[in-house]
């Protein structure tokens, strides 16, 4: 197959979400002083908000939970975890994570060479993210990510949202690519990889954590970023 077009994932693809969310939350718990608000352990905060961040996310792929439900209710969520149900201390911890969170700049081993290998080969190389817009371009900026792609796709410039195929399908109106020329590489094989083949694209599965497929047929399988380039 002879691929032009390559359309990445950023949250948990290049960008450490995990990583950077627990340096955030680090912040967020010392800043607000959520220790004086019943969460008197902080492990146990992290891993409460973790959790209840994939599930909403899971709800907001599909279109069950709106974007600004999301942002605050896995905070709130978390609250109620440590038996404190306050709504404004939620809100005032969603716009400290928010604000703080972009900032934060782990990657993936390898993440800046790839994309230097893939863009020296002359590879056009575009993200199609779920991500909110503003944060989205500030984690760009900030971890000096941003020159490698032509073109950011989010859900918010395209009106729609990984896994359905209108995102894909404005991806490649908004790139003039090709169906057949494009590929998606991304870490969530429901909003990624299915998403991407119900679309009729080609996909590669970048499974850092060991994922079992679970009946998804991804067209590439990779554990690391630096197997890109045993495709490309």
């Amino acid at each position: 197959m002879s691929y032009r077009h390559l359309f990445f994932d950023l949250d948990h693809t290049l960008w450490d979400f995990d990583a950077n969310a627990m340096e955030t939350l680090a912040d967020v718990y010392r800043d607000l002083q959520l220790e004086t608000a019943g969460v008197n352990d902080f492990d146990l905060f992290c891993k409460q908000y973790l959790h209840h961040n994939a599930i909403l996310w899971d709800r907001y792929h599909h279109g069950l939970v709106s974007a600004d439900d999301l942002k605050w209710k896995r905070m709130w969520r978390t609250l109620l975890d440590f038996k404190n149900g306050s709504e404004d201390l939620a809100k005032k911890m969603s716009h400290h994570f928010l604000e703080r969170l972009p900032t934060k700049q782990n990657l993936f081993p390898y993440t800046h060479e790839i994309l230097q290998h893939l863009k020296a080969k002359e590879y056009r190389l575009h993200l199609i993210t779920n991500g909110f817009e503003k944060t989205q371009w500030r984690k760009l900026d900030n971890s000096k990510l941003g020159h490698y792609f032509e073109e950011v796709i989010t859900s918010e410039t395209s009106n729609s949202i990984k896994p359905n195929k209108e995102i894909f399908e404005y991806a490649l109106k908004v790139t003039k690519a090709e169906l057949h020329e494009s590929i998606m590489i991304g870490d969530n094989l429901d909003a990624d990889i299915q998403g991407a083949l119900n679309a009729g694209m080609d996909a590669v599965f970048v499974n850092h954590i060991n994922a079992e497929l679970n009946g998804i047929r991804p067209t590439y399988v990779i554990h690391h970023l630096r197997e890109l380039e045993e495709i490309f």
